[in-house]
C-alpha cells in the first residue's frame, strides 16, 4: 500500500465525515511528523480558518471559523 503524500494525507483529515459537519478530529504527533508536517497542517488548519490546540501527544482541530474559548 503505497504511503500518501503529505498534501493528500492532510485532505483525507478534512474529508472525514466529522469535519465536514463542522466536528472535532485528532491526530496523534507521530502521525503528523510521520506522514505530513507540523508546518502544513498548521497552513492547512490556517487555511481554512479553523482552530488546533496539542494535548498531550495529539493535534486537535476544531473543524469550523466559529469562536474557540477555553474553558478551564
Amino acid at each position: 500500500m503505497p504511503v500518501p503524500r503529505d498534501a493528500d494525507w492532510i485532505n483525507q483529515i478534512f474529508e472525514s465525515d466529522q469535519a465536514r459537519n463542522e466536528g472535532v478530529v485528532r491526530r496523534s504527533r507521530d502521525s503528523v511528523k510521520q506522514y505530513a508536517s507540523f508546518q502544513a497542517l498548521r497552513a492547512e488548519v490556517r487555511r481554512r480558518n479553523f482552530h488546533m490546540i496539542r494535548s498531550g501527544e495529539q493535534y486537535v482541530i476544531f473543524c469550523h471559523t466559529g469562536e474557540l474559548r477555553l474553558i478551564c
